[in-house]
């Protein structure tokens, strides 16, 4: 059933490609996307809809304190951008941590985080799909959620399976859309923070240290806001993926990598600093799942239409998740099959894309759907919390892959550290405490214990699965 085991390819494969052969070890994809392109998938990357409309609950409960929680969250997502840039600037592959993880620590490990992560964004796929199509419900009255699935689904489906320029094409229009709508909002606030904005008047601290101080809710609060935030950050890693598929992917990491603190600071810290600050975080419109702080602070500032504006931005974040993320797990899927972690009738790529590999996960993403439509409460429910904190099982890996990649890096090859991790190894054994305090910080709370131990099963078997498969692979070889 299975190609070549990975475990038993010469690390000459491993480390450099040959020709007509991938990174990862399959037929070659395609490097039709462009710099421009990949700048524009890193800086879309980190504005999704979690931010728009999600980060309300985190004001919520922290109050101004959420950007003390962002920036927290962010520092830990910018460390594990670094470690991953290193090791995607030395080795790019359409697998990305999944083969570094499987090179440094073991095939299981590159199994374990490669079918969770593409199961992650399969869950995702179906949740985005989900979210889009209740907006045009919203405008279109009379039409029926599965009918915009449906046809989201087969636009974006159409997309990866065509050359992988057209999905360049798609997330560069998403992204620049949601950079300008990100730009204006702060452009916007600023203004209003000084005065200069016609109709407003100079806020000052007000909001900050009034309304019951910095931290209305004490640590539990900023707590909350912080599990809030460490999740908005997801999505960061598709640009490692997609540099694969580039004409110069080592430059086109580097430089995504190397922007990261400067786009998570505006986009993210800065957007919170806006919101708490023009407005009282305790105002009901900024935790209302139906607006958003973003829609809240834009009525707050009379500015015309501001809900059908958001809106409209809230859509493209929407379907730029799902395009984005069936590409994501198509080419993580991908690149397990062509290392021997699947069924290789899956791995055929035709005109540089894995076409089966697309239809796999478009089918999964779909299938979650319909789960969502007939057991909402039961099927589609454990699909979520199954996937709830595989995020940080993710960082785990990367962070696991770099302390371990970096030493044989130094040895063998130190040339190809062409991005280097910040006081390695000190910083990323913090990015790992981080990682282990978070998880902890889940255990406090019921809701997210649940979705820990649901993806800790589904972590712990495919671990199980991976180690059983490395033993028989190497029990074969011998």
């Amino acid at each position: 059933m299975n190609r070549t085991p990975s475990s038993a390819a010469p690390q000459s494969r491993q480390a450099d490609a040959v020709q007509g052969t991938g990174q990862d070890g399959g037929p070659a994809l395609s490097n039709g996307l462009k710099q421009r392109h990949l700048s524009m998938i890193a800086l879309g990357g980190v504005i999704g809809a979690g931010l728009f409309v999600g980060s309300g609950a985190g004001i919520a409960a922290a109050g101004p304190s959420i950007v003390l929680a962002y920036a927290i969250s962010g520092a830990l997502v910018m460390l594990i951008m670094r470690m991953l840039g290193e090791m995607a600037a030395a080795n790019p592959a359409s697998g990305s941590f999944s083969v570094h993880a499987e090179r440094s620590i073991g095939p299981w490990a590159g199994f374990t985080v490669g079918w969770m992560f593409t199961a992650l964004l399969c869950v995702a796929v179906a949740a985005e799909a989900l979210g889009a199509a209740g907006i045009m419900v919203h405008w279109f009255p009379g039409t029926q959620p599965w009918m915009w699935v449906l046809l989201f689904m087969v636009i974006f489906t159409g997309t990866n399976l065509a050359a992988v320029g057209n999905f360049g094409e798609f997330e560069f229009w998403f992204a620049a859309l949601k950079v300008a709508a990100i730009g204006i909002f702060l452009v916007l606030g600023l203004l209003a923070i000084f005065g200069v904005l016609p109709g407003t008047h100079a806020a000052g601290t007000s909001h900050l240290t009034g309304d019951g101080g910095f931290l209305p809710n004490g640590v539990d609060g900023l707590m909350v806001g912080l599990l809030a935030s460490v999740f908005a950050y997801g999505g960061l890693e598709t640009v490692t993926i997609a540099a694969a598929e580039s004409k110069d992917p080592v430059r086109g990491v580097a430089s995504a990598v190397r922007t990261a603190m400067w786009r998570i600071a505006l986009f993210y810290v800065g957007s919170m600093a806006v919101i708490v600050t023009v407005i009282k975080w305790s105002t009901p419109a900024i935790a209302d799942p139906e607006s958003g702080p973003y829609i809240a602070v834009l009525d707050h500032l009379k500015i015309p239409a501001a809900g059908q504006i958001m809106n409209v931005v809230i859509l493209v974040a929407l379907l730029s998740a799902v395009n984005a993320n069936i590409y994501g797990s198509s080419r993580m899927a991908y690149s397990l099959i062509s290392r021997g972690q699947g069924p290789a009738f899956l791995g055929k790529v035709s005109g540089g894309v894995p076409r089966r590999a697309v239809l796999l996960c478009a089918s999964f993403g779909f299938l979650a759907v319909l789960f969502s439509f007939l057991w909402p409460d039961t099927l589609f429910k454990w699909l979520l919390n199954m996937v709830g904190a595989a995020v940080l099982v993710v960082w785990g890996f990367i962070a696991a892959a770099q302390l371990r990649m970096r030493r044989r890096l130094e040895r063998e090859a130190p040339e190809k550290l062409v991005v280097k991790m910040w006081a390695f190894p000190v910083l990323t054994v913090v990015a790992l405490v981080g990682i282990v305090g978070v998880l902890l910080l889940m255990l406090r709370d019921e809701n997210q214990r649940i979705q820990l131990l649901f993806t800790g099963g589904f972590g712990v078997a495919l671990a199980v699965i991976g180690l059983i498969r490395q033993k028989a692979v190497a029990k074969s070889a011998e």
